[in-house]
Protein backbone atom coordinates (compact mmCIF):
# COMPACT_ATOMS: atom_id res chain seq x y z
CA UNK A 1 0.00 0.00 0.00
CA UNK A 2 1.31 3.70 -1.18
CA UNK A 3 0.69 6.51 0.89
CA UNK A 4 0.62 10.22 -0.35
CA UNK A 5 -0.34 13.31 1.76
CA UNK A 6 -1.23 15.57 -0.57
CA UNK A 7 -1.74 18.52 2.25
CA UNK A 8 -1.60 18.45 6.07
CA UNK A 9 2.03 17.38 6.31
CA UNK A 10 3.37 20.64 7.56
CA UNK A 11 0.06 22.55 7.99
CA UNK A 12 -3.34 22.76 10.11
CA UNK A 13 -6.72 21.83 7.76
CA UNK A 14 -6.96 21.15 4.34
CA UNK A 15 -6.23 17.63 4.86
CA UNK A 16 -5.89 15.31 2.15
CA UNK A 17 -4.28 11.58 1.67
CA UNK A 18 -4.14 8.85 -0.90
CA UNK A 19 -4.01 5.29 -0.32
CA UNK A 20 -3.22 3.21 -3.58
CA UNK A 21 -3.23 -0.61 -3.93
CA UNK A 22 -3.61 -3.11 -6.60
CA UNK A 23 -3.53 -0.31 -9.22
CA UNK A 24 -6.26 1.28 -7.13
CA UNK A 25 -6.86 4.71 -4.60
CA UNK A 26 -9.15 6.37 -2.47
CA UNK A 27 -8.69 9.54 -0.79
CA UNK A 28 -9.24 10.13 3.10
CA UNK A 29 -10.89 13.69 3.07
CA UNK A 30 -10.29 16.22 0.55
CA UNK A 31 -10.68 19.28 2.73
CA UNK A 32 -10.57 23.07 1.93
CA UNK A 33 -7.36 24.96 3.61
CA UNK A 34 -7.57 27.48 6.38
CA UNK A 35 -5.92 30.01 4.68
CA UNK A 36 -8.35 30.72 1.44
CA UNK A 37 -10.66 32.80 1.29
CA UNK A 38 -14.49 32.44 0.81
CA UNK A 39 -13.97 33.40 -3.02
CA UNK A 40 -10.78 32.10 -3.60
CA UNK A 41 -10.73 29.13 -5.95
CA UNK A 42 -8.30 26.30 -4.32
CA UNK A 43 -7.46 23.25 -6.96
CA UNK A 44 -8.36 19.72 -6.38
CA UNK A 45 -5.14 18.26 -5.21
CA UNK A 46 -3.06 16.31 -8.18
CA UNK A 47 -3.87 12.52 -7.24
CA UNK A 48 -4.53 9.99 -9.59
CA UNK A 49 -7.31 10.70 -11.53
CA UNK A 50 -7.95 13.90 -10.50
CA UNK A 51 -4.62 15.78 -11.50
CA UNK A 52 -3.10 12.55 -12.56
CA UNK A 53 -3.50 9.88 -15.46
CA UNK A 54 -5.35 7.00 -13.84
CA UNK A 55 -8.79 5.95 -12.71
CA UNK A 56 -11.02 8.34 -10.96
CA UNK A 57 -10.31 7.45 -6.86
CA UNK A 58 -12.61 4.62 -5.97
CA UNK A 59 -14.31 6.26 -3.01
CA UNK A 60 -13.54 9.53 -1.00
CA UNK A 61 -13.71 8.68 3.02
CA UNK A 62 -14.66 12.05 5.00
CA UNK A 63 -13.82 11.64 8.92
CA UNK A 64 -16.06 14.53 9.84
CA UNK A 65 -17.76 17.56 9.30
CA UNK A 66 -15.57 20.43 9.17
CA UNK A 67 -14.80 21.97 5.96
CA UNK A 68 -11.17 21.74 5.93
CA UNK A 69 -11.93 18.19 5.95
CA UNK A 70 -14.91 18.49 3.03
CA UNK A 71 -14.27 21.92 1.28
CA UNK A 72 -13.22 20.45 -1.89
CA UNK A 73 -15.25 17.51 -2.40
CA UNK A 74 -18.00 19.97 -4.40
CA UNK A 75 -15.02 19.61 -7.17
CA UNK A 76 -15.44 16.12 -7.83
CA UNK A 77 -15.83 14.39 -11.13
CA UNK A 78 -18.85 12.44 -11.03
CA UNK A 79 -18.49 9.00 -10.18
CA UNK A 80 -16.53 9.51 -7.28
CA UNK A 81 -18.26 7.87 -4.15
CA UNK A 82 -18.41 9.91 -1.03
CA UNK A 83 -18.77 8.00 2.70
CA UNK A 84 -19.16 9.60 5.49
CA UNK A 85 -20.88 9.44 9.33
CA UNK A 86 -24.88 9.36 8.71
CA UNK A 87 -25.49 12.01 11.85
CA UNK A 88 -22.21 13.97 9.98
CA UNK A 89 -24.12 14.42 6.45
CA UNK A 90 -27.21 14.86 8.09
CA UNK A 91 -26.00 18.12 9.64
CA UNK A 92 -24.18 19.24 6.65
CA UNK A 93 -27.39 18.95 5.19
CA UNK A 94 -28.89 21.10 7.84
CA UNK A 95 -26.34 24.02 7.37
CA UNK A 96 -26.54 23.97 3.65
CA UNK A 97 -29.83 26.48 3.84
CA UNK A 98 -27.13 28.54 6.38
CA UNK A 99 -24.13 28.95 3.77
CA UNK A 100 -21.61 26.66 6.09
CA UNK A 101 -22.92 22.71 4.87
CA UNK A 102 -23.45 21.00 1.76
CA UNK A 103 -25.73 18.00 0.77
CA UNK A 104 -22.98 15.45 -0.16
CA UNK A 105 -25.11 13.36 -1.91
CA UNK A 106 -23.16 10.38 -0.07
CA UNK A 107 -22.97 6.85 -1.35
CA UNK A 108 -22.78 4.97 2.31
CA UNK A 109 -22.08 5.70 6.12
CA UNK A 110 -19.18 4.72 8.39
CA UNK A 111 -20.72 3.67 11.84
CA UNK A 112 -18.40 2.66 14.83
CA UNK A 113 -16.14 -0.25 13.95
CA UNK A 114 -18.35 -1.48 11.28
CA UNK A 115 -16.14 -2.87 8.15
CA UNK A 116 -16.43 -2.01 4.20
CA UNK A 117 -14.32 -2.94 1.53
CA UNK A 118 -14.35 -0.90 -1.06
CA UNK A 119 -11.61 -2.27 -3.81
CA UNK A 120 -8.72 -3.11 -2.52
CA UNK A 121 -9.19 -1.46 0.69
CA UNK A 122 -11.00 -2.66 4.14
CA UNK A 123 -11.97 0.28 6.02
CA UNK A 124 -12.51 0.07 10.23
CA UNK A 125 -14.57 3.40 11.22
CA UNK A 126 -13.20 4.09 15.38
CA UNK A 127 -15.94 7.09 16.49
CA UNK A 128 -13.68 9.44 17.74
CA UNK A 129 -14.20 12.76 20.77
CA UNK A 130 -14.25 15.59 18.25
CA UNK A 131 -16.26 19.02 18.57
CA UNK A 132 -18.07 17.81 14.92
CA UNK A 133 -19.83 15.19 15.74
CA UNK A 134 -20.09 11.95 14.44
CA UNK A 135 -16.10 12.08 13.93
CA UNK A 136 -14.30 9.01 13.30
CA UNK A 137 -10.36 7.85 12.71
CA UNK A 138 -10.10 5.64 10.18
CA UNK A 139 -7.91 2.03 10.23
CA UNK A 140 -7.06 0.96 6.15
CA UNK A 141 -6.04 -1.97 5.37
CA UNK A 142 -4.64 -3.27 1.74
CA UNK A 143 -1.63 -5.32 0.53
CA UNK A 144 -1.67 -6.77 3.82
CA UNK A 145 -0.35 -3.64 5.69
CA UNK A 146 -2.84 -1.75 8.11
CA UNK A 147 -2.45 2.31 8.13
CA UNK A 148 -4.46 3.69 11.00
CA UNK A 149 -4.98 7.78 10.50
CA UNK A 150 -6.31 9.81 13.56
CA UNK A 151 -8.37 12.51 11.75
CA UNK A 152 -9.28 15.03 14.28
CA UNK A 153 -9.65 13.81 17.87
CA UNK A 154 -9.55 14.70 21.51
CA UNK A 155 -10.02 13.19 25.25
CA UNK A 156 -11.42 16.13 27.03
CA UNK A 157 -14.52 16.39 25.16
CA UNK A 158 -18.12 14.93 25.60
CA UNK A 159 -17.72 11.54 24.46
CA UNK A 160 -15.20 10.17 27.09
CA UNK A 161 -16.27 6.72 26.55
CA UNK A 162 -15.28 6.59 23.28
CA UNK A 163 -11.96 7.67 24.08
CA UNK A 164 -11.36 5.15 26.79
CA UNK A 165 -12.47 2.18 24.07
CA UNK A 166 -10.19 3.65 21.74
CA UNK A 167 -7.15 3.10 24.00
CA UNK A 168 -8.34 -0.34 25.45
CA UNK A 169 -9.33 -1.87 22.57
CA UNK A 170 -7.08 0.06 19.63
CA UNK A 171 -6.02 -1.39 16.10
CA UNK A 172 -3.78 -4.28 16.66
CA UNK A 173 -0.48 -4.53 14.33
CA UNK A 174 -0.71 -0.86 12.83
CA UNK A 175 1.88 -0.38 10.58
CA UNK A 176 2.09 3.35 10.03
CA UNK A 177 -0.03 5.83 11.86
CA UNK A 178 -1.13 9.24 10.41
CA UNK A 179 -1.33 11.31 13.86
CA UNK A 180 -2.82 14.95 14.16
CA UNK A 181 -1.15 17.39 15.97
CA UNK A 182 -2.62 20.56 16.05
CA UNK A 183 -2.04 21.48 19.39
CA UNK A 184 1.76 20.96 18.96
CA UNK A 185 2.40 24.17 17.66
CA UNK A 186 5.69 25.60 18.59
CA UNK A 187 5.41 27.87 22.09
CA UNK A 188 5.36 31.35 20.39
CA UNK A 189 2.09 30.50 18.50
CA UNK A 190 -1.30 31.25 19.60
CA UNK A 191 -3.08 27.64 20.98
CA UNK A 192 -6.49 26.84 21.92
CA UNK A 193 -7.29 26.15 25.98
CA UNK A 194 -7.38 22.58 26.88
CA UNK A 195 -9.45 22.30 29.51
CA UNK A 196 -12.41 19.94 29.59
CA UNK A 197 -15.88 20.05 28.18
CA UNK A 198 -17.42 19.76 31.49
CA UNK A 199 -14.80 22.63 32.91
CA UNK A 200 -16.52 24.88 30.77
CA UNK A 201 -19.81 24.06 31.85
CA UNK A 202 -18.72 24.42 35.17
CA UNK A 203 -17.51 28.35 34.38
CA UNK A 204 -19.69 28.75 32.00
CA UNK A 205 -22.58 28.39 35.35
CA UNK A 206 -20.73 30.66 37.51
CA UNK A 207 -21.14 33.41 34.85
CA UNK A 208 -24.71 32.58 34.50
CA UNK A 209 -25.20 32.70 38.22
CA UNK A 210 -22.99 35.68 38.13
CA UNK A 211 -24.60 37.88 35.53
CA UNK A 212 -27.84 39.48 36.65
CA UNK A 213 -29.06 40.33 32.71
CA UNK A 214 -29.02 38.47 29.32
CA UNK A 215 -26.42 36.38 28.58
CA UNK A 216 -25.87 35.49 25.13
CA UNK A 217 -22.96 32.63 24.24
CA UNK A 218 -21.41 32.99 20.85
CA UNK A 219 -20.63 29.21 19.23
CA UNK A 220 -21.12 27.70 16.43
CA UNK A 221 -24.43 25.47 15.91
CA UNK A 222 -22.28 23.01 14.37
CA UNK A 223 -20.30 22.38 18.10
CA UNK A 224 -22.89 20.03 19.36
CA UNK A 225 -20.82 19.27 23.03
CA UNK A 226 -20.92 23.12 23.29
CA UNK A 227 -24.63 23.44 22.64
CA UNK A 228 -25.29 20.69 25.40
CA UNK A 229 -22.88 22.53 27.70
CA UNK A 230 -24.57 25.69 27.74
CA UNK A 231 -27.43 24.00 28.34
CA UNK A 232 -26.34 22.07 31.26
CA UNK A 233 -24.91 25.26 32.42
CA UNK A 234 -28.11 27.18 32.21
CA UNK A 235 -29.66 24.61 34.16
CA UNK A 236 -27.48 24.51 36.65
CA UNK A 237 -27.81 28.84 37.13
CA UNK A 238 -31.50 28.25 36.16
CA UNK A 239 -32.44 29.97 33.27
CA UNK A 240 -33.72 28.77 30.11
CA UNK A 241 -31.97 28.18 26.76
CA UNK A 242 -32.91 29.43 23.56
CA UNK A 243 -30.98 28.44 20.42
CA UNK A 244 -30.99 29.90 17.19
CA UNK A 245 -32.73 28.40 14.30
CA UNK A 246 -29.56 27.32 12.46
CA UNK A 247 -28.84 25.33 15.27
CA UNK A 248 -32.39 24.06 15.90
CA UNK A 249 -32.20 22.37 12.78
CA UNK A 250 -28.83 21.39 13.29
CA UNK A 251 -29.83 19.65 16.69
CA UNK A 252 -32.92 17.88 15.17
CA UNK A 253 -30.43 16.56 11.98
CA UNK A 254 -28.32 14.84 14.77
CA UNK A 255 -30.62 12.54 14.88
CA UNK A 256 -30.12 11.91 18.69
CA UNK A 257 -33.01 12.83 20.77
CA UNK A 258 -29.94 13.30 24.02
CA UNK A 259 -29.60 16.63 21.72
CA UNK A 260 -31.36 19.79 23.33
CA UNK A 261 -33.98 20.73 20.83
CA UNK A 262 -37.08 22.89 20.65
CA UNK A 263 -39.48 20.06 21.41
CA UNK A 264 -42.71 19.29 24.00
CA UNK A 265 -40.09 17.04 25.71
CA UNK A 266 -37.49 19.51 26.13
CA UNK A 267 -39.35 22.46 27.98
CA UNK A 268 -36.33 24.74 28.84
CA UNK A 269 -35.63 24.93 24.97
CA UNK A 270 -36.74 27.38 22.64
CA UNK A 271 -35.93 29.43 19.98
CA UNK A 272 -34.75 33.37 19.10
CA UNK A 273 -34.14 33.94 15.92
CA UNK A 274 -31.73 37.10 15.05
CA UNK A 275 -32.72 39.63 12.02
CA UNK A 276 -30.42 37.66 9.57
CA UNK A 277 -32.18 34.09 10.27
CA UNK A 278 -35.40 35.86 9.98
CA UNK A 279 -34.31 37.20 6.74
CA UNK A 280 -33.20 34.03 4.89
CA UNK A 281 -36.07 32.86 5.43
CA UNK A 282 -38.31 35.07 4.34
CA UNK A 283 -36.23 35.90 0.78
CA UNK A 284 -36.03 31.73 0.56
CA UNK A 285 -39.75 31.38 0.63
CA UNK A 286 -38.74 28.43 2.84
CA UNK A 287 -41.48 29.55 5.69
CA UNK A 288 -41.80 25.50 6.92
CA UNK A 289 -38.54 26.46 8.84
CA UNK A 290 -40.06 28.53 11.09
CA UNK A 291 -43.60 26.89 10.75
CA UNK A 292 -41.46 24.13 12.41
CA UNK A 293 -40.78 26.29 15.44
CA UNK A 294 -43.15 28.36 15.52
CA UNK A 295 -44.36 26.89 18.94
CA UNK A 296 -41.40 27.22 21.07
CA UNK A 297 -40.38 30.60 19.97
CA UNK A 298 -39.27 33.33 22.02
CA UNK A 299 -39.07 37.15 20.99
CA UNK A 300 -37.31 40.74 21.90
CA UNK A 301 -40.13 41.19 24.47
CA UNK A 302 -39.69 38.17 25.79
CA UNK A 303 -36.46 38.87 26.79
CA UNK A 304 -36.68 42.02 27.99
CA UNK A 305 -39.89 41.09 30.92
CA UNK A 306 -37.33 38.61 32.13
CA UNK A 307 -33.91 38.93 30.77
CA UNK A 308 -31.84 37.07 34.36
CA UNK A 309 -33.94 34.31 33.18
CA UNK A 310 -31.91 33.44 29.41
CA UNK A 311 -29.11 32.47 27.86
CA UNK A 312 -28.74 32.80 24.14
CA UNK A 313 -26.58 30.04 22.56
CA UNK A 314 -25.67 30.12 18.46
CA UNK A 315 -24.56 32.36 15.90
CA UNK A 316 -25.81 35.83 17.37
CA UNK A 317 -22.62 37.74 16.81
CA UNK A 318 -24.24 39.81 13.99
CA UNK A 319 -27.05 40.44 16.09
CA UNK A 320 -25.41 41.66 19.20
CA UNK A 321 -25.67 45.48 18.15
CA UNK A 322 -29.17 45.33 17.77
CA UNK A 323 -29.51 43.93 20.89
CA UNK A 324 -27.39 46.29 22.32
CA UNK A 325 -29.60 49.00 20.75
CA UNK A 326 -32.98 47.42 21.98
CA UNK A 327 -31.41 47.39 25.47
CA UNK A 328 -31.86 43.56 25.84
CA UNK A 329 -27.77 44.08 27.19
CA UNK A 330 -27.91 46.22 29.78
CA UNK A 331 -26.50 44.55 32.53
CA UNK A 332 -25.70 41.60 30.42
CA UNK A 333 -23.34 39.28 29.42
CA UNK A 334 -21.67 38.02 26.00
CA UNK A 335 -19.62 34.66 26.06
CA UNK A 336 -16.75 34.45 23.08
CA UNK A 337 -17.19 30.48 23.30
CA UNK A 338 -15.27 29.97 19.88
CA UNK A 339 -11.27 30.14 19.17
CA UNK A 340 -9.78 33.47 20.31
CA UNK A 341 -7.72 33.75 17.21
CA UNK A 342 -11.28 34.93 15.45
CA UNK A 343 -10.69 38.02 17.66
CA UNK A 344 -7.67 39.25 16.13
CA UNK A 345 -9.37 39.45 12.53
CA UNK A 346 -10.34 42.97 12.03
CA UNK A 347 -13.89 41.90 12.17
CA UNK A 348 -13.29 40.48 16.06
CA UNK A 349 -11.67 43.91 16.69
CA UNK A 350 -14.90 45.94 16.13
CA UNK A 351 -17.02 43.63 17.64
CA UNK A 352 -15.03 43.55 20.87
CA UNK A 353 -14.66 47.72 20.47
CA UNK A 354 -18.36 47.46 20.28
CA UNK A 355 -18.96 45.81 23.27
CA UNK A 356 -16.11 47.92 25.54
CA UNK A 357 -17.68 51.20 23.76
CA UNK A 358 -21.32 49.90 25.24
CA UNK A 359 -19.86 48.67 28.53
CA UNK A 360 -20.60 44.81 27.79
CA UNK A 361 -18.43 42.60 29.49
CA UNK A 362 -17.23 39.52 27.20
CA UNK A 363 -15.93 36.16 28.69
CA UNK A 364 -14.33 33.60 27.34
CA UNK A 365 -15.34 29.55 27.69
CA UNK A 366 -13.76 27.44 25.47
CA UNK A 367 -11.81 24.58 24.95
CA UNK A 368 -9.99 23.11 21.90
CA UNK A 369 -11.75 20.37 19.39
CA UNK A 370 -8.32 18.78 19.19
CA UNK A 371 -6.11 16.58 21.75
CA UNK A 372 -3.57 17.72 23.98
CA UNK A 373 0.17 16.49 24.15
CA UNK A 374 -0.32 14.03 26.85
CA UNK A 375 -3.67 12.60 25.12
CA UNK A 376 -1.62 12.01 22.10
CA UNK A 377 1.16 9.96 23.81
CA UNK A 378 -1.25 7.82 25.33
CA UNK A 379 -2.45 7.03 21.85
CA UNK A 380 0.66 6.24 20.57
CA UNK A 381 1.40 3.97 23.78
CA UNK A 382 -1.77 2.20 22.83
CA UNK A 383 -1.88 1.85 19.01
CA UNK A 384 1.68 1.40 18.95
CA UNK A 385 2.49 1.91 15.38
CA UNK A 386 5.65 0.33 13.58
CA UNK A 387 5.74 4.50 12.25
CA UNK A 388 4.43 7.55 13.26
CA UNK A 389 3.56 10.28 10.45
CA UNK A 390 2.38 13.64 11.85
CA UNK A 391 -0.60 15.54 10.06
CA UNK A 392 -3.03 18.11 10.59
CA UNK A 393 0.46 20.12 11.94
CA UNK A 394 1.80 23.14 11.99
CA UNK A 395 5.01 21.79 13.80
CA UNK A 396 5.64 18.08 12.69
CA UNK A 397 9.77 18.70 13.66
CA UNK A 398 7.82 18.54 17.48
CA UNK A 399 6.67 15.15 17.55
CA UNK A 400 9.90 14.01 18.95
CA UNK A 401 10.11 16.87 21.46
CA UNK A 402 6.87 17.24 22.84
CA UNK A 403 5.29 13.40 22.63
CA UNK A 404 8.93 11.61 22.87
CA UNK A 405 8.10 9.54 19.91
CA UNK A 406 10.26 9.76 16.92
CA UNK A 407 7.90 10.68 13.65
CA UNK A 408 9.30 9.94 9.79
CA UNK A 409 8.18 13.32 8.40
CA UNK A 410 7.09 13.32 4.52
CA UNK A 411 6.55 16.04 2.56
CA UNK A 412 3.41 16.80 1.15
CA UNK A 413 2.85 15.16 -2.54
CA UNK A 414 5.29 12.51 -1.43
CA UNK A 415 4.94 8.81 -2.21
CA UNK A 416 5.66 6.53 0.51
CA UNK A 417 5.10 2.88 1.40
CA UNK A 418 3.49 1.85 4.67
Amino acid sequence: MRVRIHRGAREIGGSCVELQAAGESILLDLGRPLWATPDEQVPLPPAVGLGEPGPLPRAVIITHGHQDHWGLVPQLPDGVPVWIGKAAADILRAAEFWGTGIDLREQGHLHDQQTVTIGPFTITPYLVDHSAFDAYSLLVEADGRRLFYSGDLRAHGRKPGSWRRLLESPPQDVHAMLLEGTNLRDEHSPGESLTSESAVETDLAATLRNANGLVVVLSSPQNIDRMVTVYRAALRADRDTAIDLYGAEVAVATGRDTIPRPAPDWPRVRVYMPVRQRVRVKESGEFHRTEAVRAHRIFDEDLAASPGSWVLCGAYQWHVPAMIRAGLLDGGVVVWSMWDGYLVEPSGQRFTALLAEHGVPMHHHHTSGHAAPADLQALIAAVQPATLVPIHTDAPHRYAEVLGYTATLHDDGAWWTV
